[in-house]
């Protein structure tokens, strides 16, 4: 009744070999196209810009894809050296994650900037109106 441990390269075996219940594919299924299908919608309907649609649409028919033929998540969890399926879910998960934060980042940087130079432009425009038609635009340095 006493069993020996499983050396740690079978126990990955024993991880990587498991089937997935057909429940859970036809769930990640539905999820995926109710996915796209949301993206598509948000693009219809002018909530989501056409340059951000391609990035999501690739996510999607990603998802389906791996939906589909999840052998290649095996493959990937190979290749990579994971123990599970799942840890390689869950770091490409982190990873796309993190680059949408660093395109995130960049894009605010720019309207930052943006702002920035608006609110000078706005301000140079006020006291240009706040001094009246006739009168001549300081330099500021005071020349007798």
């Amino acid at each position: 009744m006493n069993q020996a441990p499983l050396d740690p390269e079978t126990l990955r075996r024993l991880y990587m070999d498991q089937p997935e219940p057909g429940v859970t594919r036809v769930l990640a299924l539905v999820v995926s196209v109710g996915f796209l299908v949301a993206v598509l919608n948000l693009v219809r309907r002018g909530r989501l810009k056409e340059e951000y649609t391609p990035i999501w649409t690739v996510v999607a028919l990603g998802l389906i894809g791996v939906s589909i033929w999840f052998d290649a998540v095996r493959v990937l969890t190979r290749a990579v050296g994971a123990w599970t399926v799942s840890s390689t879910l869950f770091f490409f998960g982190e990873i796309f994650l993190l680059v949408l934060c660093l395109n995130y980042a960049v894009r605010l940087s720019g309207l930052s900037t943006q702002v920035k130079l608006l609110t000078q432009e706005v301000s140079l425009l006020r006291a240009e109106l706040a001094r009246g038609p006739g009168e001549a635009p300081r330099d500021g340095g005071g020349a007798s």
